[in-house]
C-alpha cells in the first residue's frame, strides 16, 4: 500500500534527522499521526534542549496566531524547535483563505529552524481551498486512512515480525477478529504480548489467549 511506504519512508528520514519544516497530519486513522508524532517528539531535540525549544498546542485552546507567533521564534542553543500542535481540527479559522490568516504566508516561507507539526484527526482538508494546495506544495502532507478489516492481519505480522518475531496466520487472524481495526489498541496488546513471550519468537493462539486473553472458544 502507498500509504503504508509513505509512512515507513517518514519514520526513516526523521530518524536520520531529514525533517521538514512543515508537517500536515491528516485523517481518519489516529495511529499513524501519532507514531509520526511521537517520533518526531522524540527525535528534533534532545532532553536539554526541549525546555526552551519544544512548545506543544491544542487546537481548541490556541489560535493561529499563536502557532504562526511560536513557529517564528528562533531555537535557543540548539539547532531546532519543535511546535507541535494537537487537535489541529479544533484550531479556528486553521484553513482560513483570507489575508487574516497568518499561516499562509508562514507556508510560503516557513522557518528552517523550526519543525512545525500538525495533528489534524479524524477528518481530512478540503482539497478545493487555497489552504490545502498549499499545504499539499510546501508542507509534508500525510494523508491516514482506517485499513480495511481484511487487511489486519497482514498488518499485524508485519507489526511483529518488524520487532524480530514472528506471528501464525491463525492467530494474527484472531487478534483482529476481537479486537477490530483499531490499530492503536493492537499494538498496544501485541506490544504487551512481545514483551511478556521473552525469548519465544513464534507466537500462536495459545500464547495469545494466555498473555491477552483472547481465545477461539
Amino acid at each position: 500500500m502507498a500509504e503504508a511506504a509513505k509512512f515507513e519512508t517518514i519514520l526513516s528520514d526523521i530518524r536520520k534527522r531529514k525533517f521538514k519544516p512543515v508537517y500536515f497530519l491528516e485523517g481518519e486513522e489516529s495511529y499513524f499521526i501519532d507514531r509520526i508524532s511521537d517520533t518526531l517528539e522524540e527525535t528534533v531535540l534532545e532532553d536539554h534542549e526541549r525546555d526552551f525549544n519544544q512548545v506543544i498546542l491544542y487546537g481548541k485552546d490556541s489560535s493561529v496566531d499563536e502557532v504562526v507567533s511560536n513557529a517564528k521564534r528562533f531555537p535557543m542553543m540548539a539547532e531546532y524547535q519543535l511546535v507541535l500542535v494537537k487537535e489541529a481540527q479544533m484550531l479556528d479559522r486553521l484553513t482560513a483563505d483570507n489575508d487574516k490568516n497568518q499561516l499562509l504566508a508562514y507556508l510560503e516561507k516557513p522557518l528552517s529552524s523550526t519543525v512545525l507539526v500538525f495533528c489534524y484527526k479524524h477528518k481530512t482538508l478540503d482539497k478545493r481551498t487555497s489552504f490545502s494546495k498549499l499545504i499539499k506544495k510546501k508542507a509534508l502532507l500525510f494523508s491516514s486512512k482506517k485499513l480495511y478489516d481484511n487487511n489486519i492481519p497482514a498488518w499485524i505480522i508485519s507489526f511483529v515480525a518488524k520487532r524480530s518475531y514472528k506471528i501464525k496466520p491463525d492467530a494474527a487472524n484472531l487478534i483482529a477478529e476481537y479486537l477490530g481495526n483499531d490499530l492503536s489498541k493492537i499494538s498496544n496488546s501485541l506490544n504487551k504480548l512481545i514483551l511478556n513471550v521473552g525469548s519465544t519468537k513464534v507466537i500462536d493462539a495459545a500464547l495469545i489467549e494466555r498473555y491477552i486473553g483472547i481465545s477461539k472458544d
